[in-house]
């Protein structure tokens, strides 16, 4: 009896090893498929910045038309520009936005998922509003709340928040009835309910529409900053583009490339931390 007891211990201690060792391969093997992606993304933007450069000096293309990579980059060292303090407004303005966006279209997701009547009366009329051409928006809000930074956060806002709604509901909405009727028969209550099984099977969809809104919040700030504005990258693009300061412009376009990347990176990275890597949307 003792024998058997010792060899079935030692054969589910071999078991948990062999599966742990196979965590760990999965692991290292995700992390060298990981860094080899972001090596050829690196590679390709790196030629990409490479050709421009050569196909310019190359054609000797006009500095006003479209300037090289150096010549861009040059600007950065023109006190002129306030390029740190038109970032951090235009950062600012984005963040601001797409996270307004996220809380108010996640809360309201909720709430339809909660109340099929709210959904009912309020979800068209959402949709209707999704529907305003938001640079129409623009002049009514400086009627409404003057120049400055919130309104070009409410404008970025506009444009990202209906993504997120659309897609937290309908992960709340997508649950598997035999989970639903499991904790039903199990007397769970609806806080139960949603935190035990809709919110971890909605936030695929949830970190699926911040994606989509981390990119329209950036496109929102910018046409927040093209019609009502006296500071960020927007209004600089604006000022430099009456002189054909084009490496002025081309460099803010840059930074502002980099702003969304920076933002999408972030939702990417939260995303691998609260949703595993099999129910992920692409």
């Amino acid at each position: 009896m003792r024998d058997r007891l010792a060899r079935s211990a030692a054969l589910g201690n071999e078991a948990r090893r062999k599966k742990s060792a196979n965590k760990e391969h999965m692991v290292s093997s995700d992390g060298i498929r990981s860094a080899r992606s972001l090596a050829i993304i690196l590679i390709v933007h790196l030629a990409v910045i490479v050709l421009w450069q050569v196909l310019v000096d190359a054609f000797h293309v006009p500095k006003f038309v479209l300037p090289s990579p150096l010549a861009t980059v040059a600007t950065l060292t023109s006190a002129k520009y306030a390029w740190l303090s038109n970032l951090a407004v235009t950062a600012v303005e984005i963040l601001g936005g797409f996270a307004l966006g996220a809380f108010v279209g996640v809360a309201l997701a909720v709430l339809f998922c909660w109340s099929p009547l709210l959904s009912l009366l309020l979800l068209p009329l959402f949709v209707t509003l999704n529907m305003i051409p938001k640079v129409a928006l623009g002049p009514l809000f400086i009627v409404w709340l003057s120049y400055g930074i919130f309104p070009n956060i409410l404008i970025a806002f506009s444009i990202c928040f209906f993504p997120i709604l659309l897609t937290t509901a309908r992960g709340l909405n997508e649950v598997e009835p035999d989970l639903l009727d499991l904790v039903k028969s199990l007397r769970g209550s609806r806080w139960t309910l949603f935190r035990k099984i809709q919110l971890p099977g909605a936030l695929p969809y949830v970190f699926s529409g911040m994606k989509v809104g981390a990119i329209l919040a950036v496109a929102g700030a910018i046409v927040g900053e093209f019609i009502a504005s006296e500071r960020g990258l927007g209004y600089l693009m604006i000022q430099v583009q009456s002189s054909l300061d084009t490496p002025a412009m081309v460099m803010a376009v840059v930074l502002l490339t980099l702003l969304g990347v920076a933002l999408y990176g972030l939702v990417l990275g939260l995303e691998r931390l609260f949703v595993v890597r099999d129910v992920r949307l692409q």
